[in-house]
């Protein structure tokens, strides 16, 4: 089922079914998802999507839900718009409104993918990390900017020789390498890095599986990076699959990692960064766990991660596969506004 089966109907402004909690808002170009009760009140995640081929524009929007919903985060989703028409276009990757969200964000989660964003809409994402705050990246963030030569945040680009690798390489840990299994045709198994088993992280993380092959990283992963979970190469696209013999599993490759940066202003920000991460990862409760607990640990709150945080997918979740043009035409964020009412409407009535 589409986004716009689901939703039906385009609702702009605010909507609010409850006093305390739930609302949510829609501008033209963003949604914010105002948090429930939970141990998130009063901590703001901004989810930055804007890759062509994985739909993080379908994989962040549930992802806040479910921290919303879950866990109560106010979360705000931007995304990649066509100033034209208001529509969501990934393809278009120099457009992102509504990166203002982040001058007030605790924790940035970002999707993104050989951006080249103006510089006054660049500047809120430099300045967030120039202030040392946390970051959580997902699977094309390593190679998040492709920023033309010559302009003001062109250093952040994933192939900058000034700052090497860029944003992908300083802050997450590494840029774009490679395709380390078999694009397509192999997947993802998730196996917890020797002696990271007890790590608050992977707590409840007992399978993690994606359809995404593993990406290829250097070894050593720079600086205090800390291998979190191995990716094992599967031999093919289901999660029984048996894994890849030979040199892609040894030695696997890590595809989730926390390391820390020291920004301009002084300050240390924690960074956790996985390389799964696609819509369709998150159709596993392990990936979806892994990325929420990592929120959790992010904002310095893993003293709350509990033994098997709830993960359950929030409203109609059907990610179309991941594919260079491959996106749902016509969406306007306000669609997802509608649906998120019904979800309000439903919890203040049970």
């Amino acid at each position: 089922m589409t986004l716009r089966n689901c939703i039906g109907v385009v609702c702009w402004g605010v909507v609010v079914a409850t006093a305390a909690a739930g609302s949510a808002f829609a501008e033209d170009s963003w949604v914010v998802y105002e948090g429930f009760p939970g141990s998130g009140q009063g901590k703001h995640i901004v989810l930055v999507s804007g890759d062509e081929e994985y739909r993080s524009e379908e994989a962040l929007p549930q992802l806040g839900k479910i921290l919303a919903r879950h866990h109560g985060f106010k979360c705000t989703v931007l995304f990649a718009v066509d100033p034209d028409d208001g529509t969501i276009n990934p393809d278009n990757r120099s457009n992102i409104p509504g990166l203002d969200a982040l001058q007030s964000a605790d924790l940035m989660i970002v999707a993104l993918r050989f951006r080249d964003l103006p510089d006054n809409q660049m500047k809120y994402i430099v300045d967030y990390v120039e202030a040392g705050k946390p970051i959580l990246g997902m699977r094309t963030a390593t190679h998040s900017f492709n920023i033309k030569k010559g302009k003001t945040y062109s250093r952040y680009s994933h192939n900058s020789k000034e700052w090497d690798g860029g944003f992908g390489r300083q802050i997450l840990g590494e840029t774009w390498i490679s395709h380390h299994g078999k694009h397509g045709r192999q997947s993802t198994r998730g196996i917890a890095a020797p002696g990271m088993e007890s790590h608050p992280i992977l707590r409840g993380c007992n399978d993690i599986w994606g359809p995404t092959d593993v990406y290829g990283v250097r070894l050593p992963l720079p600086g205090d990076s800390r291998p979190l979970v191995l990716g094992q190469v599967v031999e093919g696209m289901n999660p029984d699959d048996p894994p890849a013999e030979g040199e892609k599993n040894d030695p696997m490759m890590p595809i989730a990692w926390t390391k820390s940066y020291e920004a301009g202003s002084g300050n240390s920000g924690r960074v956790f960064t996985t390389t799964m991460g696609s819509s369709t990862d998150l159709e596993s409760e392990g990936v979806r766990r892994l990325l929420v607990n990592a929120a959790y640990w992010g904002l310095g709150m893993e003293d709350q991660i509990p033994e098997a945080a709830k993960v359950d997918i929030v409203g109609d979740y059907s990610p179309l596969p991941f594919k260079f043009g491959g996106f749902q035409s016509g969406v306007k964020p306000a669609e997802f506004v509608e649906e998120w009412k019904t979800i309000v409407e439903q919890a203040s009535s049970n």
